[in-house]
């Protein structure tokens, strides 16, 4: 039979169990005071990298280089951080920035760079290249640009400032201090790195302030987090450095902008038959065009025209275009010299012609090439507003992507630019492929002139209004089909079609215009025109008073009547502020 043995378990006393929670709670709370205490990190990080760092922004941006005494940047740090508009030229190895009114070309490795075409000469190349990338001189560019800059001691860094920044001065605390305390941490934070030793008395800037730890930065340029205790505040700072552009002064014109274009396809028209028009202040004969890929325009300007339009009191802005050319356009726009001969004939003409504007009118051109027409805009414009002349552009509305006459106008960048864009509100219908339909339905035109405004500041639009109309043949061919063609009409042939037919136009509620339809049996076909007239035309001078644009734009003058100048009158309206 087997043994059996009995063991009597120890019992835990009172004493063991309270021992052991005593035992688990000290290791708890030496834990959590091991994990929260802030004990200062020891860890040491880099702030900057490389030779001559580049301080912009509160970072790092790269390095510049010094030769001699000469401070150059990288260019892609100036275009991406001071002005995206700054170029780099191939054919001419330059450097373009531009401003309001100045056009720089620096080329590279040349001791001289040139303002508005004029020389100016220096002891070293503003524009040099060292291992395939290019840099610019700071000092040369300090007058185009409201930036400054200076070079900071121990750490030899470059720091770049902008107008309008804002900071503080600031001294630490006099007091006797841990070195560890003083120190300047990446984050808000004891636990993490620091990026420089400081010392009591010692004179920052101070650039932020998160919870109880200000962002500030010492003399050598290197910024860190440090508790705004061991902080004294002193005064503000604000960056101010004055502009040097100076302002256009535009040809003065009373009331809105009331603009009709002269179109001019082969000669000019017989100033002595042009009727009285009421309102207008402004013609734009169509006598620029662009003629070959050097540059060279077509010219069919008249000083007789002109004297006769100033006598009337007609400004006088003549008309250049790209002859709606996309090839061309591309061709003459994307070299500096070219454009630049493009700008030089037309200053030469409008001095020639007795101008007080240009207005340019490119259309048809590749999506792709659309930054060429505003760079274009861009060096064209301090050269005529030099020479006193008023630069405006014609437009048109959103049209979708990849679309010649409308995706590659650069709306907004425009506007900064030009001291008018003139829109075409018309051609909603153009032919078959649009179907019969109004030149420029009202709501269509409200629409897309809302949008339009959200990118252009309505001071500085001019609305395009059509004088003609479209007569659409709709007709029914032997095999069923239908063919629809169009024809252009003005005014007066409008009317002429209307008595000639015997029909009378009912108003149409869908385009807010009157409408007309002939049905020709003889022909198996139906005539249907969308009319601008007295009624339509008023309509469209009140949306430009409604939306306070800088006035209207009509074309063209040839298809007017007398009572469309009646209509389009818009000195009985509030009167626009001009720029």
């Amino acid at each position: 039979m087997a043994r059996i043995e009995y063991h009597n378990n120890k019992k835990f006393t009172a004493k063991w169990i309270i021992g052991g929670l005593i035992s688990a709670f000290v290791l708890i709370i030496s834990s959590i005071f091991l994990l929260l205490y802030p004990f200062a990190s020891t860890d040491k990080k880099t702030y900057f990298q490389g030779e001559n760092p580049i301080l912009f922004n509160g970072k790092q941006q790269g390095n510049a280089l010094i030769e001699g005494n000469t401070c150059f940047v990288p260019l892609r740090f100036l275009k991406d951080n001071i002005d995206s508009t700054i170029m780099y030229d191939e054919k001419s190895k330059s450097v373009i920035i531009t401003t309001s009114d100045k056009v720089v070309q620096m080329p590279t490795d040349s001791l001289t760079y040139f303002v508005n075409q004029k020389e100016v000469q220096l002891q070293l190349s503003p524009i040099i290249t060292r291992e395939g990338e290019t840099f610019v001189a700071l000092d040369p560019v300090l007058t185009f640009f409201q930036i400054q800059y200076k070079k900071l001691p121990d750490s030899n860094a470059i720091w770049i400032q902008q107008d309008g920044e804002k900071y503080e001065n600031g001294r630490l605390t006099d007091k006797d201090i841990n070195k560890e305390k003083l120190r300047l941490r990446t984050e808000p934070s004891w636990h993490s790195p620091y990026t420089a030793e400081m010392t009591k008395n010692e004179y920052v800037t101070i650039e932020g302030e998160k919870g109880e730890f200000y962002l500030v930065r010492k003399a050598n340029g290197i910024n860190g987090f440090i508790k705004k205790e061991y902080v004294h505040k002193k005064e503000s700072v604000k960056i101010n450095i004055p502009t040097q552009n100076k302002n256009f002064q535009m040809p003065k014109i009373n009331g809105p902008i009331q603009l009709t274009w002269e179109a001019v396809y082969t000669k000019n028209p017989d100033s002595s038959k042009i009727p009285e028009m009421a309102g207008v202040n402004v013609v734009s004969p169509t006598w620029f065009s662009l003629a070959a890929n050097d540059g060279s325009i077509k010219n069919l300007a008249s000083l007789e025209y002109s004297k006769w339009a100033n006598s009337k009191g007609y400004q006088v802005w003549g008309l250049f275009s790209n002859s709606f050319d996309p090839v061309l356009t591309h061709e003459a726009l994307k070299d500096f010299d070219t454009r630049q001969a493009i700008i030089r004939q037309l200053l030469h003409y409008s001095q020639m012609y007795e101008l007080q504007g240009i207005n340019f009118d490119i259309e048809n051109v590749n999506p792709e090439d659309g930054p060429l027409v505003t760079q274009f805009m861009r060096e064209a414009a301090p050269y005529l507003h030099e020479a006193g002349l008023v630069v405006s552009m014609d437009i048109t509305f959103s049209a979708g992507e990849n679309n010649n006459w409308s995706s590659f106008y650069e709306r907004t960048k425009l506007a900064q630019i030009v001291d008018y864009l003139i829109v075409m509100a018309y051609d909603e219908h153009t032919g078959a492929a649009t179907g019969a339909g109004s030149v420029a339905s009202l709501p269509w035109v409200e629409s897309n002139l809302e949008n339009l405004l959200k990118e252009v500041p309505n001071e500085k639009l001019i609305l395009g209004v059509p004088l003609y109309a479209r007569l659409w043949k709709e007709q029914t061919n032997a095999d069923g089909t239908t063919e629809v063609t169009a024809q252009a009409l003005s005014m007066d042939k409008v009317k002429a079609w209307q008595a000639e037919k015997g029909v009378q136009p009912s108003y149409d509620e869908e385009s807010g215009q009157n409408y007309a339809e002939y049905v020709a049996a003889d022909e198996n076909a139906t005539y249907k025109i969308w009319i601008e007239d007295e009624m339509s035309l008023k309509k469209r001078a009140d949306l430009a008073a409604k939306y306070q644009l800088a006035g209207i734009g009509t074309w063209s003058r040839l298809f007017g009547d007398q009572t469309a100048w009646t209509a389009l009158n818009l000195n009985g309206e509030k009167a626009v502020t001009q720029k």
